[in-house]
C-alpha cells in the first residue's frame, strides 16, 4: 500500500507530522483531497478543516486560517499561518 508522508505546519511550530492514506483540505477552489500517487500540485488554502487520515486508523482534524498545500512524490506539507487541533482520536 502506498503511503503519503505529510507535514502539516503553522508559523510558530510543527503541527503535525507522519504517513498518511489520505488529506483533504479547504484549497481556494474548492475542498481537495490527496492520495498516494497524485500528480504534483501547489494550492492555495482558505480557512477551513484539513483532515489527515494516518495509517494507524486515526483521522486527525486541524482547523486552519489559510496558507497553501503542497504535493511532490508522495510527500505533502501543509503550511498555515494558525493551526488548532480539532480532534486527532477519531478512529475509523
Amino acid at each position: 500500500m502506498a503511503v503519503l508522508t505529510v507535514d502539516v505546519v503553522a508559523a510558530d511550530r510543527k503541527v503535525w507530522s507522519g504517513d498518511a492514506s489520505l488529506v483533504s483540505a479547504p484549497a481556494a477552489d474548492g475542498e481537495i483531497g490527496i492520495l498516494a500517487g497524485h500528480s504534483p500540485i501547489l494550492s492555495a488554502l482558505t480557512a477551513g478543516t484539513v483532515r489527515v487520515s494516518a495509517n494507524n486508523g486515526v483521522t486527525h482534524k486541524f482547523t486552519v486560517s489559510g496558507g497553501f498545500l503542497s504535493v511532490d512524490q508522495d510527500v505533502v506539507t501543509v503550511v498555515v499561518d494558525e493551526a488548532t487541533v480539532v480532534s486527532d482520536h477519531d478512529a475509523k
